[in-house]
């Protein structure tokens, strides 16, 4: 019987992990991988500490970090498949087929990327329509780019793409554009990228591969044409909710909802942190501070009963 499970390993988890160890809970971490969405990124910025680091280099530090940690134990490349309670505390399943006993749970499982749901998405999936811009903007190189989103997800794909596409469209459905000012400066001032605010995209077309997409003008109505190579979708995530949905209250969002001073979760037993949550800015140093607060607050908890 543990007295935590952290479900997770992204830099919430991480950090859950590296304070339970300290405040020696008897810990098992269970994780696909770690790093969470920061893995995609080429560089990140504004991780304090760092002027600059790549998130390869910052999941691999984070490891690092937890596994030098004595009082853990953890499990790396497992997917938990069900949560069940059971007695005073719950029993953890993973598609292995291990069973672990916990005596309370911290979730800090993230998100994923959220998709448009239009026609040709999922038929050029690949084909011209990519999620990573980090991984997939080099594909571009000497072609016209379109980027859904114009958030930090949509102006951080379009810095990606800069340094290879001739042409870049950002697509963004509301008439505010919410990136930083700096990366949007970034964009603007190319000569690369054309803004389109306004914008509710409805179809992405080609024969074997990505030739345009369509989008209406929800100033006028008028639906128009773009002729591109490639889109990249970044209208942020969708929180890995499904496996705790019976469990925790959730959000019209998937958003697990905390109590934002202790981390807890509507389930006695469960805490949240990270991007999973309704937390109002996802940002990693936020989701290691949260996750921190949920540890010490399950300390508390496990010393009084």
């Amino acid at each position: 019987m543990y007295d935590l499970i952290i479900l997770g390993g992204g830099p919430a988890g991480a950090a859950a992990g590296v304070f339970a160890a300290r405040k020696k809970i008897k810990t098992l971490l269970v994780t696909e991988s770690f790093g969470g969405q920061s893995v995609i990124a080429a560089e990140i910025r504004n991780f304090i500490g760092f002027k600059s680091i790549s998130g390869i280099e910052l999941a691999k530090k984070l490891k690092e970090h937890l596994a030098d940690q004595e009082n853990i134990e953890i499990k790396d490349g497992v997917r938990v498949s069900k949560i069940e309670k059971s007695g005073t505390g719950f029993s953890v399943l993973t598609s292995q087929g291990e069973s672990f006993e916990t005596k309370t749970i911290l979730i800090a499982l993230g998100s994923r990327y959220r998709r448009l749901n239009v026609s040709g998405e999922d038929k050029f999936e690949g084909k011209g329509v990519f999620y990573c811009s980090t991984c997939d903007a080099p594909l571009m190189k000497g072609k016209t780019a379109g980027v859904i989103g114009g958030g930090n997800s949509g102006f951080g794909a379009a810095a990606d793409l800069l340094p290879y596409a001739s042409k870049i469209y950002v697509l963004e459905y509301s008439d505010i554009l919410k990136a930083d000012q700096i990366t949007q400066e970034k964009i603007k001032n190319s000569g690369k990228a054309e803004i389109i605010t306004m914008a509710e995209v409805s179809e992405i077309s080609g024969g074997e591969f990505v030739s345009g997409l369509k989008y209406k003008d929800r100033r006028s109505g008028e639906v128009k044409e773009i002729k591109l190579d490639g889109v990249f979708v970044a209208i942020g995530y969708q929180p890995n909710s499904d496996l705790v949905k019976d469990l925790v209250e959730l959000n019209p969002r998937g958003e697990i909802i905390i109590n934002h001073q202790t981390q807890k979760t509507s389930c006695e037993g469960i805490w949240a942190a990270g991007d999973i949550t309704d937390v109002l800015y996802k940002q990693i140093n936020i989701a290691i501070g949260d996750a921190t607060k949920a540890v010490l607050n399950i300390y508390e908890y496990l010393n009084k009963k």
